[in-house]
């Protein structure tokens, strides 16, 4: 196995962002894609990201390999890579180690042992979404702020021409109205629909968008909460996260 990656900050920025969940996480390296599948300890958020082959410079995996690794290391390797670096993976089967390769001026070379996580191969749950909103998301991120202000949660509520993200709590509220336009779309099956979700974890998930421009947020009433952040033939980053109780 030999991947190199001319644009460091694509694995960089991915594994700062899903080690906000997870510590630990299984790369599942095939001849198309590396892959992540993994939920957070609470069992609130699901990861599911893949970086795709056509992201790299070179990209040989002569067969499917599960590499587990402890995110902390992998994240304190990739924060010495300068934006000019490229960066390599490769396998050392004999000592049970993910070798990495920082090149630039120079050289560098680090080794980080494989490790063994006990817990059944996950799954992406089936989900039929009632509305999707495509949006900036930066702007999403800036309205999570917001809401943080208020309240440990927020709701979203899509209407056929606007978007409500609103917080509130016993004497402050606060709401964030986008009407939908060039830079927003709506798809909304049926009447205007709402759904509440956890500050403290959208916070952690709108990092994203430090990856792409837009984030597609597909819900329903009281239902989980899918994100996507996407980068065409590169990457793609996804959040599945559950509604919190209307009585909270």
């Amino acid at each position: 196995m030999e991947l190199t990656l001319s644009e460091p900050r694509l694995l960089k920025e991915s594994m700062n962002i899903i080690s906000e969940l997870v510590n630990e996480v299984t790369l599942r390296v095939d001849k198309d894609k590396i892959e992540i599948i993994a939920i957070d300890p609470a069992n609130v958020a699901m990861v599911d990201f893949k970086l795709l082959s056509s992201a790299f410079l070179e990209y040989s995996v002569p067969k499917p390999q599960e590499l587990a690794i402890n995110l902390e290391h992998l994240k304190q390797i990739l924060k010495r890579a300068k934006p000019s670096d490229t960066v390599s993976l490769a396998l050392d089967e004999d000592k049970n180690r993910l070798k990495i390769v920082l090149k630039g001026d120079g050289t560098r070379t680090f080794n980080i042992p494989l490790i063994t996580i006990d817990e059944a191969e996950q799954k992406l749950p089936s989900l039929q979404f009632a509305t999707k909103v495509m949006m900036s998301s930066s702007r999403f991120d800036d309205a999570i702020e917001d809401m943080s202000i208020i309240s440990e949660s927020l709701s979203l509520t899509s209407f056929p021409d606007k978007f409500l993200i609103k917080s509130e709590s016993n004497l402050k509220d606060a709401v964030v109205e986008i009407q939908a336009r060039d830079d927003t779309s709506i798809r909304l099956d049926g009447d205007a629909l709402s759904s509440k979700y956890s500050i403290e974890y959208l916070k952690k998930i709108s990092k994203a968008n430090k990856l792409a421009d837009q984030v597609s947020l597909e819900f329903g009433a009281d239902y989980p909460l899918r994100a996507e952040y996407t980068l065409m033939d590169k990457l793609r980053l996804s959040f599945i996260l559950a509604p919190r109780v209307s009585n909270d």
